[in-house]
């Protein structure tokens, strides 16, 4: 009887351990293998699908550039839901990021983006990404880059930063339709501590970055966007002002020019 009970346990422990394995490979062999970096895009303040949605619809359907593989929905309390939309296989991995709570601070939004990506590579095994972020998403980007670092987190190969006020929103009358406890509208503001803090610290040398304004966008001028020189200082640094009165805040992530200022500084090369 203690024989059988003997080879009873050792079959259970047996079916368990191969079970696991078979699921460990799945996962590996649906995202281990890229030939390009993946990309992450993250929406800015008051964002929603739609911020970026219209673009990585382009970008897979019009123009083949790559697949929206993964859109990652943060919950208001941080927890994260995984959308799987398709297996990406010899093209880029494009990954949507979703904040329930758009108007949140920037200490919130950065340190959600590190579990999405942190969660990135501990469950797709995806050692290196680009970040996209228009407007906040932008800014949060590289405040995720600054305060976040180590083993558990993907390296980041490439930033672009899309319409993002570095030295804050100067028309004074845009948070006039915002409640005081919107603690996004308070770090826009410029001046803020929220603003102050990314300068404090060394951005790494290491990372390639590309920003994008538009004489027409009345949310984040021109000057604004351009204060993240003061961030960036010795990095391959890549700057584009669209002369287009016409491309406003909400239109640069409808643009097509847009589309391919973003694409060719990814995943053209030189």
């Amino acid at each position: 009887m203690k024989k059988q009970h003997v080879i009873l346990i050792a079959i259970i422990i047996l079916f368990i351990y191969s079970s696991t394995d078979v699921v460990y490979t799945s996962k590996r062999a649906k995202h281990d293998d890229f030939q390009y970096t993946p990309t992450v895009f993250l929406h800015g303040y008051k964002g929603t699908y739609y911020s970026f949605g219209n673009m990585l619809d382009r970008y897979q359907n019009e123009y083949g550039w790559g697949d929206k593989g993964l859109v990652y929905h943060v919950g208001a309390d941080g927890s994260l839901d995984v959308e799987e939309l398709l297996k990406t296989k010899g093209k880029p991995l494009f990954v949507q990021v979703i904040f329930e709570n758009n108007r949140a601070s920037f200490q919130d939004g950065s340190t959600w983006l590190a579990a999405v990506l942190q969660d990135l590579k501990k469950r797709y095994f995806i050692n290196e990404v680009n970040l996209v972020g228009h407007s906040m998403g932008g800014i949060l980007s590289v405040k995720y880059i600054l305060d976040y670092d180590g083993t558990i987190y993907p390296n980041v190969n490439k930033l672009v930063t899309i319409g993002s006020p570095f030295d804050g929103i100067y028309d004074h009358t845009y948070f006039l339709k915002n409640p005081q406890k919107d603690l996004a509208a308070k770090d826009l503001m410029p001046g803020s501590e929220g603003l102050k803090s990314l300068r404090n610290k060394n951005f790494p040398k290491t990372i390639q970055v590309l920003s994008i304004a538009s004489t027409g966008d009345r949310v984040a001028k021109t000057e604004s966007v351009q204060m993240l020189r003061k961030i960036i200082r010795g990095n391959p640094f890549e700057e584009k002002v669209i002369d287009d009165k016409r491309l406003g805040h909400s239109m640069l992530h409808e643009s097509k020019r847009v589309d391919r200022l973003v694409y060719d500084f990814l995943y053209k090369q030189p």
